[in-house]
């Protein structure tokens, strides 16, 4: 099965909001209905949805959800039992800072709307509209300002990237993957090497469903032979998405990212993380700071159904790591190409 070019959206809303069940790809393309907060949570939490600003839109229209459940006419109720549902989203990813942008921006408009609950509940569904529509736009930035950042040479370019920052990972078109998109399109992109990222094999599964989609050609890798493929000169950059990045430049993206990095910057081959500026939290000093969450340990010791290690053996799934800023070139964001040790100084011109 193959699905028109650019396989968009990934999140949208139709009286219930549509999600892209990702736990069903590669063999199975299906669309998960959601009418209810809880099960928004779910969504998250179980990786139906994933990818940092793809949770931040479903959050979005999870806080929604709750508004329409919530039946109460009194304000004051209203807001603290929206509350309620805001706590429950927060608490399902704890490094995904689009989780908490999204969240807080919908708390925020339901604070400062003036109005009855009635007239509340339309206007925070405009705001996760509006939040999934920016996003969209903000990865097709992100994608154009990457491909200007790229190696000038050679004229087609042999990119490696990890886990999935691709359309499924966002609204539509992605943040490592727009660069892919945007290169594919000037005619810069040679190839697409996907790591194929253990231990839920996002990279197997998604990067390279989305490339076959569009005939952007892929071959997949096992995380392990990275180094070898530099080695040997088959890498000539590196673009990665990210979870968290703090306001020192350091990255949080899915395990096995720090690696890639090292062996970037052993072979000289330039290493990029593409982001939106959602993802910097300016709070944070350092990477040090990022929570990192981790995951069910049945993920490590087995692949489907087919547990690969004996019982008895003891397990570590942290679901992310954090890539210091020195080995990383540069932040690719919606606004430009930044330097990891520069980014508070391009926020603070942005807002200026």
């Amino acid at each position: 099965m193959v699905l028109p070019t650019q396989v968009y959206p990934v999140i949208w809303y139709h009286d219930h909001v549509r999600l892209i069940d990702q736990t069903r790809l590669p063999n199975e393309y299906s669309v998960v209905e959601i009418s209810r907060s809880d099960d928004m949570a779910v969504a998250i939490k179980t990786m139906i949805v994933r990818g940092a600003p793809a949770i931040g839109v479903a959050a979005a229209y999870g806080v929604y959800l709750g508004a329409r459940e919530i039946k109460t006419d009194d304000r004051a109720l209203f807001l603290s039992d929206l509350e309620e549902v805001a706590q429950k989203l927060r608490a399902t990813r704890p490094t995904a800072v689009n989780l908490f942008w999204a969240i807080e921006r919908m708390m925020k408009t339901a604070r400062q709307t003036i109005g009855t609950v009635d007239q509340l509940r339309p206007v925070l569904l405009e705001t996760a509209q509006a939040i999934n529509a920016e996003d969209i736009e903000t990865c097709q930035a992100i994608g154009d300002f990457g491909l200007q950042a790229l190696p000038a040479s050679p004229a087609k370019l042999r990119l490696l990237t990890h886990c999935n920052a691709g359309a499924l990972a966002t609204a539509g078109y992605g943040t490592a993957l727009g660069v892919v998109r945007s290169a594919w399109r000037d005619d810069r992109l040679e190839r697409v090497y996907a790591d194929e990222t253990r231990p839920r094999l996002q990279g197997a599964k998604l990067t390279a469903w989305e490339c076959v989609q569009e005939g952007i050609p892929v071959t997949v890798i096992t995380d392990s032979m990275a180094a070898h493929c530099m080695k040997l000169g088959m890498i000539d950059v590196v673009v990665v998405g990210a979870d968290r990045i703090a306001a020192n430049g350091d990255a949080a993206n899915k395990i096995g990212t720090y690696t890639l990095a090292l062996i970037a910057k052993a072979h000289n081959v330039p290493f990029y993380v593409a982001a939106p500026l959602s993802t910097v939290d300016f709070s944070l000093s350092d990477g040090g700071l990022i929570p990192i969450e981790e995951r069910d340990p049945e993920e490590v010791y087995q692949v489907g159904g087919t547990r690969l290690c004996p019982v008895g053996v003891e397990f570590y799934n942290p679901a992310f790591d954090v890539t210091p800023a020195t080995l990383i070139t540069g932040i690719i964001t919606e606004l430009g190409v930044v330097k990891p040790a520069e980014l508070v100084q391009f926020q603070e011109k942005q807002v200026g």
